[in-house]
């Protein structure tokens, strides 16, 4: 069993964006792993494996415009099954 269920990918399409400071607030705010959030003052590549893919969104969505999200089931995907 994974200890992080939800692969969590999407864009964030803003004005001032910084990574960093969206790193730091997934690293203190939120339980998972596997983070990748990277880009440059406009737009942020988000990708986190975690249990609670709501509050992502939900932080995300007050940061800018998201979009191209997927949201996963890795384990559904490691026994065959459509994510």
């Amino acid at each position: 069993m994974l200890e992080f269920k939800y692969d969590t990918q999407l864009l964030i399409e803003g004005k001032d964006l910084d990574e960093d400071a969206i790193n730091d607030y997934f690293t203190n705010n939120f339980k998972g792993d596997c983070l990748l959030a990277v880009g440059d003052d406009e737009l942020i590549k988000v990708h986190y494996h975690t249990n609670e893919p709501w509050k992502v969104l939900e932080y995300c969505s007050g940061l800018g415009e998201i979009y191209d999200i997927v949201i996963e089931d890795m384990e559904r995907q490691a026994k065959g099954l459509q994510g």
